[in-house]
């Protein structure tokens, strides 16, 4: 937590969060006062958009936090900062840890320039769209999974193209931090019975182009 995100959080009036409870335990961490928490998810958030909007209509500063990573990134909070910007409230992000720029970054995979594209489709065929895009754009893909469905991604990468680059990366930037890479076939294999836990983020490269004298020797006669 930077000296900026507890002074905000100790200044606003409420805290809307992914889960009031884990909240409560970080701010009696850093002995940050009572405040009005209330909380904002995907199960709720539709819901709660107006709600919030009309607290701030009434002049009061809210704060928005999320479990992990960084809220409104693939996030219900993305309809919160629309509708708050839409009503003419000042929208003021607080730069943290977010997994997607920190998985890429920690991948060894090009970061020149990236596709960043949330979670991916559950779906196997619509995933291997989207999954076989990416490699074509010749941009580093950058995507959520749940763990529960890494397995499948992968395999459906190693079909698209078995050569592709890969890191795994895992609850990034907390105790049981881990990132595996490899190829897609070698990831895949690693991941067809094993089930990670935690948050998950896959960076996702074409395979490197062999030096122009390998690929002379390669097609030589």
């Amino acid at each position: 937590m930077s000296a900026r995100a507890l002074r905000v959080l100790q200044d606003v009036h409420m805290v809307a969060c992914e889960d009031t409870r884990h909240t409560q335990i970080l701010l009696r961490k850093h002995g940050i006062r009572a405040k009005h928490l209330t909380s904002y998810n995907e199960f709720n958030h539709k819901k709660k958009v107006s709600e919030l909007v009309g607290i701030l209509d009434r002049a009061w500063d809210v704060a928005l936090v999320s479990d992990a990573g960084t809220p409104a990134l693939s996030d219900p909070g993305e309809a919160l900062v629309a509708a708050a910007i839409a009503a003419g409230h000042e929208v003021v992000a607080i730069p943290g840890p977010a997994a997607a720029i920190a998985a890429l970054v920690a991948s060894g995979l090009p970061t020149r320039e990236f596709t960043f594209v949330g979670f991916v489709p559950k779906k196997s065929g619509a995933r291997q769209r989207l999954l076989r895009e990416l490699i074509e754009s010749g941009r580093t893909g950058v995507v959520y999974e749940s763990p529960h469905r890494v397995g499948d991604l992968l395999a459906d990468l190693a079909a698209v193209d078995p050569t592709a680059r890969v890191a795994v990366a895992r609850e990034l930037t907390k105790v049981h931090e881990e990132i595996v890479r490899g190829t897609a076939a070698e990831v895949a294999a690693r991941y067809a019975s094993a089930r990670p836990k935690g948050e998950v983020t896959v960076v996702i490269a074409a395979a490197a182009e062999a030096p122009e004298a390998e690929q002379g020797e390669r097609h030589a006669p």
